[in-house]
């Protein structure tokens, strides 16, 4: 392990990676920019080629989200290209996002991707890093479920609206099972403003009131 797996709230590490699209410096190519760096655990999985093609589906959106993605996997940048030319070749899918070729593995013990009891695969991990370069969110699976990739673009059009308005973001947004597309004030600090919140914004109580963006 090269130093302490980064947490949230903590800048993204800076690393020079090789891709499928040359060498990228990270987090410096995406500055401005939110991006989500997700590892895999194999080149030529069935897995992994689901979610590739997932994530490609929903490349644009993701794009009009200003989130650019990037993958990683210990595999070599050969193996890569090959697995990518596949995918185009056989299920019609180009694959637009660059792939992080880790072969040395020193990118995977920088971000905590190797779990014991796992093998020495990445399992499925997830950074979600904002324009400034401050992980946001980070998400781990195992290398036998897949992801949900609409989850993921939730989450980042979840910041952009929780960042805009200063609110927080229920559950199931933008279908939550109280206050659907709805966002949540954040609670009151003092007594005056609880008592004032109450007539302000819609309100189960002082602490839980809400309003539509």
């Amino acid at each position: 392990m090269e130093g302490k797996m980064p947490l949230i709230g903590e800048k993204f590490p800076e690393m020079e990676v090789k891709t499928t699209h040359g060498m990228i410096k990270l987090p410096d190519a995406y500055s401005g920019k939110w991006f989500i760096l997700f590892s895999h655990p194999a080149d030529f999985t069935p897995v992994c080629t689901t979610e590739f093609v997932a994530f490609q589906k929903r490349f644009d959106e993701f794009k009009k989200a200003n989130c650019e993605l990037i993958g990683l996997s210990i595999d070599q940048v050969f193996s890569h290209i090959k697995w990518v030319q596949w995918i185009k070749e056989i299920l019609k899918v180009e694959i637009k996002f660059p792939v992080i070729a880790d072969d040395t593995g020193r990118v995977a013990a920088l971000l905590g991707l190797i779990h014991p009891g796992k093998g020495t695969n990445t399992v499925r991990a997830i950074f979600v890093v904002d324009p400034d370069n401050t992980i946001r969110a980070i998400l781990y699976y195992p290398q036998e479920l897949g992801r949900n990739m609409d989850e993921i673009l939730r989450m980042v059009k979840a910041f952009h609206v929780a960042d805009k308005n200063k609110v927080a973001i229920p559950a199931n947004w933008p279908n939550n099972e109280l206050i659907k597309d709805e966002v949540i004030i954040p609670p009151a600090t003092d007594e005056k403003t609880a008592k004032e919140r109450t007539g302000q914004y819609e309100c189960y109580d002082w602490w839980f009131c809400h309003k539509k963006i």
